[in-house]
């Protein structure tokens, strides 16, 4: 049998560029692709300057790390020019060989590379994709120097002896028909938000750490785990996982909102709302690679979904660099799942602090103890009830002091009352309080909390005559109990004023 017959086929340089266009970066998410090369790059300060000219906008990332060679910045500009499987050192954060590339060409038609080593001088080397449509099959041509009239946006950050910069130009998948000087703004606060979360552990003045900034402003670092909040009810030590000791896990539930100034809860909230921002954080070399909800894990056949009573738990997860192709980590830096052998310690991991920070969104932050929540408080009025379907409804608690000293006094009104109490259970709109929830991103609050003073006083005074009446406690029993039960445990000035009226 004769030798294999071969063709060679090269790409249509355009296509294949115009093809990668689409792999879905966003302006934010190709920014910090690109902010990626200066870490290992041994940078400390890394500027992001967004140019607004119309149709002549421009982008610029500029870094003092090491700079290279005209020989680097060849391979560097070259596509795949790595092998994914390679060993890489323990701060690379790439792994393609692609993100300089595909994440600049998401954005620009043009993108020029200018790179100085110490004691040497400028290579520059520039992609066009409009003189790459023009070309025969199989050539590729890398154009040498910056385009006409560009060579002055090329600056390294102030005072530094090297570095590199990476210039977007003809940027015609942001400024598209419509697109104002208003919407760069918009994109650039939308930047700012993104490379603050992204980059939020390596951002700043110690070791290892590099300041960053867009258009001369320093970006400021936001911290999802409230690191130290007292208000936290967890914050667990940090772990490793059996089976792969260089996976590190850290568990946190936040403070619930009423715990926090307006501020602080708005902060905490994160760039996309309190419900987008849960679930496993997953980071390589401290940098953020994505938000990745809850890793497909659920419970009974149902994965699990970034729901309201869960919005406050947040799972911190390290992973080495060389496990990328076991964490399936894409080109893009935007998905991820877990090995096999590592879900059930993470399903266990996820469940436990769930659990947690459901308790935390149901109680409203406030410790829970006791099968009621409270030992010694007053029974909550509403009770859920679990059907054998799985459905949950809810109704009031017959147990509550309040119900029975009405309904002992109630008299052939009794049944009225319990009428109307049933009534009242059965058209609970629960479909309407979760389309609110949803449409808001905040949980509808309980009126009473806003309650004047001598209303609330009216209900405190009513329950508590039912504690000394109805249920035979002492005034100073039926007080203990009243500031231990929500919602009045929040007015104890006015708890400690009761007393029984002649």
């Amino acid at each position: 049998m004769g030798a294999s017959l071969t063709r060679n086929s090269p790409p249509q340089a355009g296509m294949l560029i115009e093809s990668l266009r689409g792999l879905g970066y966003t302006t934010a998410t190709a920014l910090a692709d690109i902010i990626d090369n200066a870490i290992p790059a041994g940078a400390t300060q890394v500027n992001v300057l967004f140019h607004w000219a119309e149709g002549d906008s421009w982008i610029s990332v500029a870094d003092n790390g090491k700079g290279m060679s005209d020989d680097e910045l060849e391979r560097a500009m070259q596509l795949g020019a790595r092998d994914p499987r390679d060993e890489r050192l323990s701060d690379d954060l790439g792994r393609f060989g692609m993100g300089l590339k595909t994440a600049s060409f998401s954005q620009a038609r043009t993108l020029t590379v200018a790179s100085r080593p110490a004691k040497s001088e400028f290579n520059c080397l520039r992609w066009d994709l409009d003189a790459l449509e023009n070309t025969a099959s199989g050539d590729w041509p890398l154009l040498e120097g910056a385009a006409h009239g560009s060579l002055e946006r090329l600056k390294l950050p102030d005072g530094s002896l090297s570095g590199t910069v990476v210039l977007w130009e003809k940027l015609d998948r942001i400024i598209t028909d419509g697109f104002s000087g208003d919407d760069m703004m918009e994109l650039m606060e939308q930047v700012e938000a993104h490379l603050g979360m992204t980059f939020h552990r390596i951002i700043g003045k110690a070791a290892g750490q590099f300041e960053l900034t867009i258009n001369e402003k320093r970006i400021v670092p936001w911290d999802p785990f409230m690191l130290g909040h007292l208000g936290k009810r967890l914050e667990s030590t940090e772990y490793r996982l059996v089976g792969a000791p260089d996976v590190k896990v850290q568990c946190h539930v936040l403070p619930h909102k009423d715990m926090l100034g307006h501020d602080e809860a708005k902060v905490a909230a994160g760039p996309e709302g309190w419900s987008s921002q849960q679930g496993f954080y997953i980071y390589r070399n401290k940098r953020l690679l994505t938000i990745a909800g809850w890793l497909r894990l659920g419970e009974r056949g149902r994965q699990w979904t970034k729901d309201e009573p869960h919005r406050l738990a947040r799972i911190r997860l390290d992973i080495p660099n060389n496990v990328d192709g076991d964490w399936k980590i894409n080109v893009i830096k935007s998905t991820a799942s877990p090995p096999v052998k590592l879900k059930p310690q993470l399903h266990r991991i996820a469940k436990e602090t769930r659990e947690t920070a459901r308790s935390v969104f149901a109680y409203r932050g406030r410790l829970v103890e006791g099968q009621n929540g409270r030992e010694g408080a007053v029974p909550d009025i509403w009770q859920a009830i679990r059907k054998t379907s799985g459905a949950t409804s809810y109704r009031l608690s017959r147990e509550h002091d309040l119900y029975r000293s009405v309904i002992g006094r109630a008299g052939p009104l009794k049944k009225d009352i319990e009428a109307l109490l049933r009534l009242v259970e059965g058209t609970v709109p629960v479909q309407r309080i979760w389309l609110d929830t949803a449409e808001a991103d905040e949980p509808p609050v309980s009126n009473i909390d806003d309650e004047p003073d001598p209303i609330l006083i009216d209900t405190m005074e009513a329950v508590f005559d039912a504690l000394v009446h109805s249920s035979g406690l002492s005034e100073d029993e039926a007080r203990a109990r009243l500031s231990k039960t929500r919602p009045f445990d929040k007015r104890p000035e006015l708890v400690s004023q009761l007393k029984i009226k002649n």
